[in-house]
């Protein structure tokens, strides 16, 4: 993923940023796949910046998906930004905010969440690709079933968080984005708006 850091523009008091700022003012750009090997190390120096300046965030979001894991990070390190620094945090969402950037656009509360009107976010249940090979005592096998059994229900409350987070304002039911999830549903920036998953459309 391509993360690049921009020089924003100085909030003035409280006010809220306006269309400009939101769409080209942007000081963390998250730009293609989520890795744990480059998305992360670079979101961390970038936020780093932004706490010392004293300023809010405005992440510009345009994301395939990625590492599940890497985004449940990026999410935690977003909340522990708002709960802490005294400051808001933004996200405008452009063209595809696929699987793991819906996780990270559930970190910020709905009213800061933003769509530009070509938008289109891909809610799914959590994948797991794995091999599970049983071949020894009975007791090691089982030990071996449980360890991945925790791995999956961990997870799922990993994954039922951040869908909570996600329709935190809405009117869904968390049955009801597993119901949307399930078929993985594409959601356009104007049935995310219908759905109160966002604040507005940018255009």
């Amino acid at each position: 993923m391509n993360v690049e850091f921009h020089d924003p523009r100085e909030l003035a008091g409280s006010e809220e940023p306006g269309l400009e700022q939101l769409l080209y003012g942007a000081n963390i750009s998250l730009n293609g796949l989520i890795t744990e090997q480059s998305t992360l190390p670079f979101f961390l120096e970038r936020l780093s910046a932004i706490r010392k300046s004293g300023e809010d965030i405005i992440l510009e979001l345009n994301t395939t998906g990625g590492d599940a894991d890497t985004a449940c990070r990026i999410a935690l390190e977003i909340l522990l930004f708002q709960r802490h620094s005294g400051r808001r945090a933004y996200c405008v969402g452009k063209t595809v905010v696929y699987s793991a950037g819906v996780t990270i656009l559930a970190a910020f509360p709905r009213d800061k969440r933003f769509l530009t009107e070509d938008a289109v976010l891909l809610v799914h249940e959590r994948r797991l690709e794995t091999s599970l090979v049983l071949n020894g005592p009975i007791k090691s096998c089982v030990q071996i079933v449980t360890e991945q059994l925790h791995t999956l229900e961990t997870a799922k409350r990993q994954e039922i968080e951040g869908f909570r987070r996600l329709i935190e304002g809405s009117e869904l039911t968390v049955e009801k984005i597993y119901e949307i999830a399930t078929d993985n549903c594409y959601i356009t920036a104007e049935q995310a708006l219908d759905l109160r998953l966002i604040e507005r459309i940018l255009s």
